[in-house]
């Protein structure tokens, strides 16, 4: 399983990168899981559904299953939040688990940078952003000896070859040349 994060900061674009990215990669026959960091927390269970009373009355663990799909729901009580390493035996065999979040792990990684938003470049310093997405070519922040793919923002379908090429399916895109910003 290659494990490839989708990082950046908050409206940068990592949500929509990875949903253009998704179909593309698995038309190649990759199969894909996805992982998303929630830091605000969440609840997946249907209000007034019997699995919420289940929880309130001490379930470790809740699974929903229908016909379409199933949702394992572990309640952590009171438990440390897990590194994202600790949820990877949970997942079926697949070729790629895309992340969108943990933008500080130690994990490869493609940032999606917006100048406008005046966020920090997480390639000036971070050695496991191996790609850069971005709406201005090769950021002013980027070290000259960081030689790293850079892509179009809009660029889906180059994306979408080169991470298809970090799991062996196609070559790698080329990156672009652009004006640095």
């Amino acid at each position: 399983m290659r494990i490839l994060g989708i990082a950046g900061f908050s409206g940068s674009g990592k949500t929509t990168l990875l949903t253009g990215i998704l179909p593309l990669l698995t038309a190649r026959g990759l199969e894909v899981a996805t992982l998303k960091h929630a830091h605000h927390g969440f609840d997946p269970l249907p209000v007034n559904h019997a699995s919420q009373d289940w929880r309130i009355a001490g379930a470790r663990e809740i699974v929903l299953a229908a016909p379409e799909r199933y949702l394992l729901l572990h309640e952590l009580r009171g438990e440390p939040e897990p590194a994202f390493e600790a949820v990877l035996p949970l997942l079926s065999p697949i070729d790629l688990l895309l992340i969108e979040g943990y933008k500080f792990a130690e994990h490869d990684k493609i940032e999606v940078f917006r100048h406008d938003k005046g966020a920090p470049l997480l390639a000036a310093t971070d050695g496991r952003v191996i790609a850069l997405v971005t709406d201005c070519g090769r950021p002013a922040g980027l070290p000259a000896a960081r030689a790293i793919p850079i892509f179009e923002i809009d660029d889906i379908v180059s994306i979408a070859r080169f991470v298809a090429g970090l799991c062996g399916v196609s070559p790698k895109a080329r990156s672009i040349a652009a004006a640095p910003c």
